[in-house]
């Protein structure tokens, strides 16, 4: 049986959104939500990765119809919400804003906080900043932004692995700039020139969906070639990262303490390229009464059967 087929029987069937909005949050910026499910079933915010990913319909798609009153928004310039790729006033401090804000305009008094990759980033902070509002967390795929993270993946690390998908997404950048590559592609992302950013958008995306599973999926490197998709999510990732997401070095961690109260579930694909298990570890040791799953056969995508069939059991298990 397919990949495809397996995870169709893990996951719930597809649901369609019964409410849609845009949020004014900003004088600049506007952020598109969606809610589906039971209206009148827990509420869950469903905090997408990237950042500049975007939600997306089969987020959906791990919780429960019935129970789960499923809350989606797109954070700032990417997805529906406006400007579209925008940088500015697009800052850690933004989202965790946005979301609560977005909580305030739906008049839920806390709600369950579900988020992988840097969604799990921006779960960590948001529920450090409102620690009375997230009733649990549950995390995939955790990256704390880092600088070791960052240059694990983006400069040395994670290429040893992935040499032949490495290789393209640092020659795009000359010899002379590959010693800090971040900062090379932010060079070329906010250029003034459309084919230079869409080029540098091009080669950042593929980088990243050549890695994110245990077993790489064309589907994914297709997101590559969709140039809008990827100039935003190739800026704004390059934009919060060479900013180090616009916090000290080490803040998830040294705040861990605020929120040891949160039911909080961790699960974790040991062969991660894009996050190394090595952080979820770190994590659950600050956070002791943490659940730490690590998944023997999988990568870093919600979408690979081993972490999807992980996701669900935590969700139904709320």
């Amino acid at each position: 049986m397919s990949e495809i087929a397996d995870i169709d029987r893990i996951l719930y069937p597809k649901v369609e959104p019964h409410t849609t909005g845009m949020l004014v949050v900003s004088d600049l910026h506007t952020i598109f939500w969606e809610r589906s499910g039971n209206i009148a079933g827990q509420s869950v915010v469903v905090i997408h990765g990237g950042p500049g990913g975007g939600s997306q319909p089969a987020y959906r798609q791990y919780f429960d119809p019935k129970k789960f009153d499923i809350i989606q928004f797109d954070q700032r310039g990417c997805g529906k919400s406006t400007p579209y790729a925008e940088l500015q006033e697009n800052n850690t401090q933004n989202s965790v804003a946005d979301i609560e804000a977005l909580r305030e305009h739906l008049d839920i008094d806390s709600w369950h906080v579900f988020g992988g990759s840097w969604g799990s980033t921006l779960s960590l902070i948001y529920a450090q900043n409102y620690p009375t509002r997230a009733k649990s967390l549950t995390l995939r795929g955790i990256f704390m932004c880092r600088k070791s993270e960052l240059h694990w993946f983006y400069q040395h690390g994670a290429s040893n692995v992935f040499p032949d998908a490495f290789e393209p997404y640092q020659n795009h950048i000359p010899e002379s700039e590959q010693g800090d590559l971040i900062a090379a592609y932010y060079t070329r992302l906010t250029s003034d020139d459309a084919t230079i950013r869409r080029a540098a958008a091009k080669e950042w995306t593929r980088w990243e969906m050549a890695t994110s599973r245990l077993f790489p999926d064309p589907e994914y490197l297709d997101k590559a070639e969709d140039l809008d998709f990827a100039v935003a999510f190739a800026r704004i990732e390059c934009h919060y990262f060479i900013n180090g997401i616009f916090v000290e070095d080490g803040h998830i961690l040294r705040n861990c303490h605020k929120i040891q109260h949160i039911p909080t579930t961790i699960i974790q694909g040991r062969y991660d390229m894009v996050c190394p298990t090595v952080s979820a570890w770190e994590l659950h040791r600050q956070m002791p009464k943490s659940s730490l799953v690590i998944v023997p056969d999988a990568g870093h995508s919600m979408g690979e059967v081993s972490i999807a069939r992980e996701l669900v059991i935590a969700t139904d298990a709320l």
